[in-house]
């Protein structure tokens, strides 16, 4: 049976679902920003085809390989590269197989959405998948990665993407984003720009840190065994990450928790680090305290900050330990923004040259906490649904819950937050049909003119978020 193409906007009435399909319709051919992604640049610089299906499509997905885990099929079955040295699945067809043979155990869920709409609209099937069809899908998606049309260059282009950010720690030397810069596709203004995510050298329990600071030292040229010389190497970074192209911050710290120290009391709890001598009392105050350092930073260099907090990185330590960071072992956690938030807030929020778009992974916090922030700070911005609540059903929430109190203008617009490129497109439309529905419900209820509804549906495809990433003035004087 063929895939079933989704409503416009998932709409049950057929009065709102006729409104939002023209609210649809206004915006899908609007061009895509992605101003928060961990696609890898690798994939765009070299411009090599890709692998095969199962590595463009399920490798790099951590919620394709995570719910399999759930069901006992361990990463490496799919591909996953090992940290431990264990042995790895290489075969594609092999992997293709294991996802169609347990592809029941996606019904219902957002990444059976998002692949079944890659399958229709990035490579033309609309067969669905299962263990009888998967060999000859995966030779139709192998027969076309293998056309210079379905290059990644070219993807770029087909999808309609005018600004992909990737995100890179301030130890990387940014070779990538230097080749596409040469190729006319990187730097200021270019189509492909870098993000600045200073976990890596911030974090005291981070696993390698003191390693990582030296490494930042070394491409800075500063001396980071001083914490003034951490902050002016991390000064350094950024201003080579702004001539790479980038316009935000990204900051994914465990909590929201702020901290306003002295200059004193930052340097002893660095150097109890550097040490080795600092406790996790000293981790987390450290990392609420650079947030005030960064927020400075932003003010001087213009840079927009994104604040994830909320997860409990690597809560299944048997993957951490066989697969590393990133593959889907992080949890959820409640989050506290109200009062976390108050020193930076105290010292910068009324600032109108800072931006800081909050995200959260605790949604009953969008309602009792993030939008009245928002609503009443000029430097605060409310992110997307990210994770585990960008789904169809997490997006109507998200707009029920702020909108009353932010409205529609303290937010920030979608951001795909994704490795896996060819699900960019799929993500973007569905985030649309989902506003488009949100939209037409308020028109048919009369509380809000079609021509308003309209224009407010093109500003949160396009105009919002490329005004608040300053994704509208990159390359410009800040």
């Amino acid at each position: 049976m063929p895939v079933q193409q989704p409503d416009p906007i998932f709409a049950v009435d057929p009065r709102q679902a006729q409104i939002a399909r023209e609210l649809h319709e206004a915006v899908r051919d609007l061009p895509l920003l992605c101003p928060h992604g961990h696609v890898d640049p690798r994939i765009l610089a070299d411009d090599e085809p890709f692998g095969d299906p199962a590595r463009l499509l399920i490798v790099p997905d951590h919620y394709v390989t995570r719910m399999l885990l759930s069901q006992g099929i361990p990463p490496a079955r799919l591909g996953v590269p090992r940290r431990d040295g264990g042995a790895v699945e290489t075969d594609g067809r092999t992997i293709w197989r294991l996802l169609a043979e347990n592809w029941h155990l996606f019904r219902g869920t957002p990444s059976r959405l998002w692949l079944e709409q890659t399958f229709t609209t990035v490579f033309g099937i609309e067969t669905r998948l299962s263990a009888a069809t998967a060999d000859d899908m995966y030779d139709a998606i192998a027969a076309k990665i293998a056309e210079p049309a379905f290059r990644p260059r070219a993807l770029f282009e087909k999808f309609r993407i005018e600004v992909l950010a990737t995100t890179e720690s301030p130890t990387d030397d940014l070779a990538e984003h230097a080749k596409l810069a040469a190729d006319g596709w990187g730097g200021p203004g270019g189509r492909v720009v870098t993000t600045f995510r200073p976990d890596l050298v911030v974090d005291f329990e981070r696993e390698g840190w003191a390693e990582a600071v030296a490494r930042l030292g070394e491409l800075a040229g500063e001396d980071t065994g001083t914490y003034a010389g951490f902050l002016a190497a991390l000064r350094k970074r950024r201003e080579a990450f702004i001539a790479a192209g980038a316009t935000s911050t990204d900051h994914g710290h465990p909590t929201a928790r702020t901290e306003n120290l002295s200059a004193d009391e930052a340097a002893a709890l660095y150097d109890r680090a550097l040490r080795g001598l600092a406790p996790a009392a000293d981790a987390e105050t450290f990392r609420g305290h650079m947030l005030l350092e960064f927020a400075r930073m932003s003010i001087d260099d213009g840079l927009v900050m994104q604040l994830h907090p909320g997860a409990v990185r690597d809560h299944n330590t048997e993957l951490f330990a066989a697969h590393g960071r990133d593959v889907g072992g992080d949890i959820p956690q409640a989050t506290d923004y109200v009062h976390a938030l108050r020193p930076l807030l105290d010292a910068y929020g009324m600032d109108p040259r800072l931006r800081v778009v909050l995200y959260t992974l605790d949604e009953y916090t969008f309602s009792r906490e993030l939008a009245p922030l928002a609503g009443g700070y000029p430097a605060l911005f409310l992110g997307a649904p990210w994770w585990f609540l960008d789904s169809p059903d997490g997006l109507r929430r998200y707009r029920d819950a702020v909108t009353e109190t932010a409205g529609f203008y303290n937010t920030a617009g979608f951001v795909d937050d994704t490795r896996a490129f060819c699900s960019i497109p799929v993500r973007h439309d569905i985030a649309r049909r989902s506003d488009a529905a949100y939209l037409a419900s308020l028109v048919l209820q009369n509380r809000l003119p079609l021509d308003e509804a309209a224009e407010t549906m093109a500003d949160l495809a396009y105009h919002l978020p490329k005004r608040i990433f300053r994704l509208d003035t990159a390359g410009a004087a800040r």
